[in-house]
């Protein structure tokens, strides 16, 4: 991102290298982690606090706006009232104040009841715009471009264990210094308590607005989102988290905030719903078949995918979940040479090399992964630290398929070079800040699409 390109925006709220086993696939890594009970930290911690103020806006959080980047979703929550909707907002160094006015939503879960939640949509961010209490502020992102550099952190599974709090701190000090966060489902856990304690979403809102509120996070709905309850008379799936957490998903003319599309930078990012209906005729399938021929790889040259459940996945944990989702996609995305795919779900690292399982036919019996260098690398980001602790029993023999595998707590980072290069790196929690347990440089699909898969 050349500084030229980008403005910082102030906004205002409310009150205006180890050993390793190889096996019959990749790698296997013998690291060893200490096993421990992954527990979620009290509501007193000081990472849940409540911030100062009379009804001072908290959980603030950032995403995209729109489908180009010229836009921000400004989200935050007032407890006592209402309060104004109103974000003053403005670029560094700039005399002009703008202000944009937003909406707000409460509901109803079992016994909770919301605070009043607003969202704000900020547009044509070449210049931004306030003043108040609580004063957050984020770099708005280069124009959309085929050699434009930027760097993307990944986090998926997080919660609000301890583990979650090392997970979040190790991105933070991360010295690659992502720039927008890819989250690939499950945030808050807040499900694993009795009647779905919706406490733990504001708690959770608190936990992550460290690095929400001054970066954008692009969501992905995963399993824990979905608080379906009818036991206690819940029967909408999805409500909290859709209250919550806005999308642009109109943008790329998506029915439904749970798959949409975004430009950012140099990358195009699609972002799929593992627990939406996928199949033939239905509204994510046609609007899928719809989106991957409209994207220009001499525009946004990186393709990438988000879902929750991973497709390629050698864990007893969630094992073939994804497989139906797989069979119906897979096909596309390596006629349309998806650089790689980021999931979640599983509570490890995983990273396969380009294959593919696109030639079976039910009766043909060819069921076996092929190696395909069209097709995405994927990878498995679920290590965030929630309290369900890690996947550590896994398939043996490793398959063909898997390059690296290890049950760890992390994060990753994901830095496009240019059109033809972008490097992947895994940082387990144990590790120094600027350590890479796992790496890899991926060569572009489109632009450059030789074998990358010993590049590690």
């Amino acid at each position: 991102m050349g500084r030229s390109s980008s403005f910082t925006v102030v906004i205002i709220l409310g009150l205006v290298l180890n050993a390793a086993v190889v096996c019959n696939g990749g790698i296997t890594s013998s690291f060893v982690r200490k096993v421990e009970k992954t527990n979620d930290m009290p509501l007193d911690s000081d990472v849940f606090r409540v911030p100062l103020g009379y009804n001072a806006p908290q959980q603030v959080h950032l995403t995209q706006g729109d489908h180009e980047g010229r836009g921000v979703i400004v989200s935050w929550v007032t407890v006592a009232e209402p309060g104004s909707d109103t974000v003053l907002y403005w670029s560094e160094n700039s005399k002009r104040k703008n202000r944009a006015e937003g909406i707000m939503v409460t509901y109803k879960f079992y016994n909770y009841t919301s605070g009043y939640i607003h969202h704000c949509t900020l547009r044509n961010l070449e210049v931004g715009i306030g003043h108040c209490p609580r004063k957050f502020w984020f770099v708005t992102p280069p124009k959309v471009g085929p050699d434009v550099p930027y760097t993307f952190g990944l986090i998926g599974d997080l919660g609000q264990s301890y583990d979650s709090n090392r997970t979040l701190s190790h991105y933070e000090l991360n010295p690659a210094k992502g720039q927008t966060v890819l989250f690939v489902g499950d945030l808050s856990y807040a499900d694993k308590y009795l009647n779905h304690n919706n406490v733990r979403w504001d708690a959770w809102g608190r936990f992550i607005e460290r690095s929400v509120a001054y970066q954008p996070w692009i969501w992905t709905a995963g399993n824990h989102e979905i608080d379906f309850a009818p036991e206690i008379g819940e029967f909408t799936p999805f409500k909290p988290y859709s209250h919550r957490y806005h999308v642009p998903y109109r943008a790329s003319n998506s029915t439904s905030p749970f798959w949409y599309s975004i430009k950012r930078a140099s990358a195009y990012i699609i972002v799929l719903s593992s627990y939406s209906a996928y199949g033939k005729y239905t509204p994510q399938y046609m609007w899928l078949a719809n989106e991957l021929p409209k994207v220009n790889r001499s525009e946004t040259p990186w393709l990438i995918v988000l879902m929750h459940a991973p497709w390629y996945n050698s864990y007893n944990y969630h094992y073939m979940e994804g497989e139906t989702m797989r069979v119906m996609y897979e096909g596309w995305f390596v006629q349309y040479k998806v650089d790689v795919v980021f999931a979640g779900h599983v509570h490890a690292y995983e990273r396969s090399y380009r294959m593919s399982n696109i030639a079976y036919n039910v009766v043909n019996g060819i069921c076996t992964p092929v190696n395909d260098l069209s097709a995405p690398v994927y990878i498995t980001i679920g290590d965030g630290g929630n309290l369900e602790g890690l996947a550590t029993n896994m398939t043996e023999p490793q398959p063909k398929y898997s390059a690296y595998r290890e049950a760890s707590f992390g994060h990753a980072i994901f830095e496009i070079k240019n059109r033809s290069h972008a490097y992947h790196s895994w940082h387990r929690n144990q590790d120094g800040y600027a350590v890479e347990a796992d790496s890899l440089w991926l060569f572009n699909r489109f632009w450059h699409p030789v074998d990358d898969s010993r590049s590690a």
